[in-house]
């Protein structure tokens, strides 16, 4: 898919983060990097969804773990990718694949997920205009690196929550199918102690889902009983949805530490599915937005279908970013599109702006906010 044209101004983003997003002047300067112009300190806005967290909980990010509140003066968005390698393109999409340039880019410039200098210059302007903070979906079968991710928030200043766990079946590694559920929970849990996960995900199953993909989503869900990390998932344009759902209920994961993703492709304007997993409890996750008008239309219904139906607090917005064509750098949206793209057709659309924010800042902290254990907390 061609790149999308950047159909508004940085500066026109920014003005609409602030009111869509319910910043101050000062907590937009906190989130954009900026001087405010008076000797005030920035007022930190709070997080409404906090009073319902339970005491100790944090965000984990790849730095450090923060209270929610710290990331409630912008839009969290709970899947992107800002870390994946060459060869999960070539199994992805082919290695001839003509359409493989949109990921990749020109085969003359460096990979953007492989430039330090490009990622905090995207993540940067992400931050101009109102985003807080960013999930990365990868994992090591997609080729995430952690330490490339800690290098881009150290320079761009952007608070970054690695996450970790399996893609589909064709890309889980050899020796997935010799280890039992509770062997795979063992070292899932030992990882996101050791490289700082504060999700598990993207953790996906295909149209019908693998045996193998069963093993796992019951190990991931086993791995959170032992941490409480929260699960963020991939579903072929919401197939076996509630599937995912029934392993993890079956275990004992608790729904609301649950995000059910790519729920914008089953389309259905009475979102039926989404409506039944929202009144379960679970996040319902539109994680493919910015595509502009023609890819997005669709899901505007859907998303007012789940907001008249009274689960405003269980709809998490997203991009699922990954394009070479979408970075700014080769004119394309960035890594604010979620804000600056879609949130904009919410509103034409008569969501309010406090629906919004309860969307794009309040459910993406409550999902991710956890107590840690002890058994992974960081050292």
């Amino acid at each position: 898919m061609a790149g999308h044209a950047r159909e508004h101004t940085s500066a026109w983003s920014r003005r609409e983060a602030i009111r869509l997003l319910g910043l101050g002047g000062a907590g937009l300067a906190a989130a954009c990097g900026d001087t405010p112009g008076t000797e005030e300190p920035a007022v930190e806005s709070p997080a409404p969804a906090e009073s319902t967290l339970p005491d100790g909980a944090i965000v984990r990010t790849i730095l450090e773990d923060l209270a929610p509140g710290q990331l409630a003066h912008g839009a969290v968005l709970f899947h992107e990718h800002m870390s994946l390698d060459l060869p999960f393109w070539d199994r992805l999409v082919g290695a001839d694949n003509p359409a493989r340039e949109s990921f990749i880019g020109s085969p003359d410039a460096p990979y953007f997920m492989q430039d330090v200098d490009v990622m905090v210059e995207e993540l940067q302007a992400a931050a101009r205009e109102g985003v807080a903070a960013l999930v990365d979906g990868g994992h090591a079968d997609m080729g995430r690196d952690v330490s490339f991710l800690r290098m881009v928030s150290e320079r761009s200043g952007m608070p970054i929550v690695v996450s970790g766990g399996y893609y589909t079946d064709p890309f889980h590694p050899p020796e997935l199918a010799d280890r039992t559920e509770d062997e795979i929970a063992e070292a899932l849990a030992a990882a996101a102690t050791a490289e700082r996960w504060g999700a598990f995900g993207e953790i996906a199953s295909s149209a019908e889902m693998t045996p193998g993909e069963r093993k796992v989503f019951h190990a991931i869900g086993k791995a959170h009983l032992l941490t409480n990390v929260p699960i963020f998932t991939h579903t072929a344009n919401g197939l076996e949805a509630e599937t995912q759902l029934d392993i993890f209920e079956s275990l004992g994961v608790p729904p609301g530490n649950v995000a059910i993703g790519h729920m914008g492709g089953l389309e259905d304007p009475e979102a039926t599915v989404h409506r039944r997993l929202a009144g379960r409890g679970a996040f319902v996750g539109f994680d493919r937005l910015g595509g502009g008008p023609d890819a997005d239309a669709h899901k505007v219904p859907m998303i007012r279908a789940l907001i008249d139906a009274g689960y405003v607090e269980n709809v998490l917005l997203a991009s699922d970013f990954a394009r070479a064509s979408d970075i700014q750098r080769n004119g394309g949206p960035g890594y604010a599109k979620t804000v600056t793209q879609f949130v904009p057709m919410l509103r034409e659309a008569g969501v309010a702006d406090e629906q919004i924010r309860v969307m794009t800042v309040d459910n993406p902290l409550r999902l991710l906010a956890f107590v840690p254990t002890g058994r992974e907390s960081a050292a």
